[in-house]
């Protein structure tokens, strides 16, 4: 049996749980609060960077989101893989993938650090990043009804938590219609309506959270 560690409200996280709700994977759930002791020491036991989400298949131990969406796609592969089987059509997915980790993800980790820290930071950069992200993801959506083609992939597994907390901080601009359409699309997919769901209880500990509750019902 398949066990995930993790936590509901983290975002990378988000990503391998679509996955596995993607293609309906028998797993287990073992949900990791950083602030315990107890539990660090069982993740770090696990992964020493004590990082989520982890994977454990018997003595196969998968760490970081997008490494364990491609490890389901081989070994425990669903109707439809997440990952494509032609090389190039890869390539464009993993592309998206990371775009949506470092250059939407990362922006917004900088602003919610900085509520936390009440900081107060120059975040102009931050929000640049959101910006220009938003206007590649607009003119890709173009010729696409997911982020790469026609078919759900680990480009949309990454989307989907990136661009769910990114819009609590940084709208999308009003031209960027075909952004919002997709991001409507990505939040009413059973597989990430499911994980929003389970997420809910603890939106209460996330700084924006009455942005949250005006988009999210």
């Amino acid at each position: 049996m398949l066990t995930l560690y993790y936590h509901p409200l983290a975002t990378y996280c988000w990503k391998a749980l679509i996955a596995l709700y993607e293609n309906g994977t028998d797993f287990e759930k073992r949900v990791i609060d950083l602030a315990d002791a107890t539990h660090r020491a069982e993740l770090t036991a696990l992964w020493p960077l004590c990082k989520f989400p982890v994977l454990r298949d018997a003595d196969r131990v998968v760490a970081e989101s997008s490494i364990i969406v491609e490890y389901l796609d081989r070994h425990r592969p669903g109707p439809r893989a997440l990952v494509p089987h032609d090389a190039d059509a890869a390539l464009d997915v993993r592309l998206w993938d990371r775009l949506f980790d470092n250059y939407v993800q990362t922006p917004v980790q900088e602003i919610v650090f900085d509520r936390l820290r009440n900081a107060n930071g120059d975040l102009r950069r931050a929000h640049a990043t959101l910006a220009t992200a938003y206007e590649l993801a607009e003119k890709q959506l173009a010729t696409s009804r997911w982020m790469v083609g026609d078919e759900f992939s680990l480009a949309d597994c990454a989307a989907a938590p990136a661009l769910f907390y990114a819009v609590t901080l940084h709208a999308f601009p009003a031209h960027c219609t075909r952004l919002s359409a997709y991001f409507e699309r990505l939040v009413e997919r059973s597989s990430v309506r499911r994980t929003l769901e389970e997420a809910r209880p603890y939106f209460k500990n996330y700084p924006f959270e009455s942005a949250i509750a005006a988009r999210f019902r």
